[in-house]
């Protein structure tokens, strides 16, 4: 039996798999791809996809808002977000965080929409998904500070931050999560954070359609690819393919309490 994986981020409602949609899942399956993490980016995407996982057993979701969208939720409340969580189907908080690569939003505006996020995890006592780029001093501040208020869990999700907010996570017991980029020929920084992470703290994630591994690179990405993302982290750990398989969905099934 091939060992089951876990797709802890895919964008399948997106447009790009209009086309084939159920073949890109069916291929997933056969690949060994058990459980999936539809993620939500903004709000009015989310009856689509919750709609979407209504249609599969074996696929849940998020709510939230990315960071790119936070100019277009200035008035989002947390209560918004704990209601919408209260769906069986919705297992996390997000996706959500801090930007300074594109600033399509305002740093302000994502700080705010990130701690309305973040009063929504501490409330659900669901996974908070969080993305970080280039912004690694103020996530590191802002998860530290909201930490004492009360206990939420962060996941760092699609890791390639630096090592200093990579140590500050794990010193709050964030999980992190492992994409495609760790197969990439100059990812060295990359890798070298990754061979640090505490192993019961790593899962994986394909984050279809972007990022495709190694030796894919360039396509649309799919669920399917998530094999490749588990043979570049078990040839970096110096660990077999079925025990990352096997410890990577644990680590999911353990954060994502509501995944069955």
């Amino acid at each position: 039996m091939k060992p089951t994986l876990f797709d802890s981020h895919i964008n399948l409602h997106g447009e790009q798999y209009d086309e084939d949609r159920e073949e890109v899942l069916l291929r997933a399956r056969e690949a060994g791809v058990s459980r999936f993490i539809s993620i939500c980016d903004k709000l009015e995407n989310f009856p689509t996809i919750r709609k979407l996982t209504d249609q599969h057993n074996d696929m849940w979701c998020s709510v939230g808002v990315h960071p790119h969208y936070a100019k277009d939720y200035e008035v989002l409340t947390s209560q918004e977000l704990i209601e919408l969580a209260n769906d069986e189907k919705v297992c996390g908080i997000g996706e959500t965080g801090l930007d300074l690569h594109y600033g399509y939003s305002d740093i302000q505006l994502q700080e705010k929409a990130f701690r309305k996020h973040i009063i929504a995890a501490r409330e659900t006592q669901l996974p908070l998904i969080i993305h970080s780029r280039e912004a690694d001093d103020l996530m590191g501040d802002i998860l530290e500070e909201e930490m004492q208020k009360g206990r939420f869990q962060p996941l760092m999700h699609c890791y390639t931050s630096g090592a200093n907010l990579a140590r500050c996570a794990t010193a709050l017991d964030a999980y992190f999560s492992v994409s495609g980029i760790l197969s990439f020929k100059k990812a060295e920084d990359v890798r070298a954070v990754a061979l640090e992470m505490p192993l019961d703290r790593v899962i994986l994630e394909t984050d279809c359609p972007y990022l495709a591994p190694t030796p894919y690179r360039g396509r649309r990405n799919e669920p399917a690819y998530l094999t490749e993302v588990c043979k570049a982290f078990a040839n970096l750990r110096g660990l077999s393919f079925e025990d990352v398989a096997k410890i990577t969905t644990e680590n999911c099934l353990r954060l994502f309490g509501r995944v069955k």
